[in-house]
């Protein structure tokens, strides 16, 4: 790895996500590669679902961090491969959870598969990220972004989000 690289690296490594403070862009793994090209340097981001409304603000946040290093590069935004949720470091599923949001706990099979009981889809169980109680229901499918889906723990009451598994 050359030394730009490794610069431009670490010169990135504190840009939080604009919607979940407590986590960098490298956790998420949104901050997915950087490399020297023909043209300069080039810095990968890949939304975590197509459509991304902060994507906008992440792409500025890292083009303003490296105008600030002093460091010329180009921003592209990768759609594929898509965003998964493997892609998260254990340090970023604990900070969400330390934050109060569930982590996901697995990721969607490569083929889409339902499970149906009485014609409706069997929920996963997502524990609550505030006192640890399994005992939670789905309130709705999208949260606070649409990247997560809002639950209620049925033994503290408290509503909390899920980050979707991708």
């Amino acid at each position: 790895m050359s030394s730009v690289v490794e610069q431009v690296w670490a010169t990135l490594e504190p840009l939080t996500d604009p919607e979940i403070p407590v986590v960098t862009l490298r956790e998420l793994g949104i901050l997915r590669d950087v490399s020297e090209t023909a043209e300069g340097v080039e810095v990968v981001i890949t939304p975590t679902y197509t459509g991304c409304p902060a994507m906008g603000q992440i792409e500025d946040d890292v083009k303003a961090c490296l105008a600030q290093a002093g460091i010329a590069a180009r921003v592209v935004t990768r759609l594929a491969p898509a965003w998964t949720t493997d892609w998260m470091s254990d340090e970023a599923k604990e900070k969400l959870r330390a934050y109060g949001i569930a982590p996901p706990h697995t990721t969607r099979p490569a083929v889409s598969v339902v499970k149906f009981m009485r014609h409706r889809p069997v929920p996963e169980t997502v524990a609550c990220p505030r006192c640890g109680s399994t005992h939670t229901a789905v309130s709705s499918q999208f949260g606070s972004t649409a990247c997560k889906a809002l639950y209620k723990c049925l033994d503290c009451q408290e509503p909390f989000d899920y980050f979707k598994p991708y």
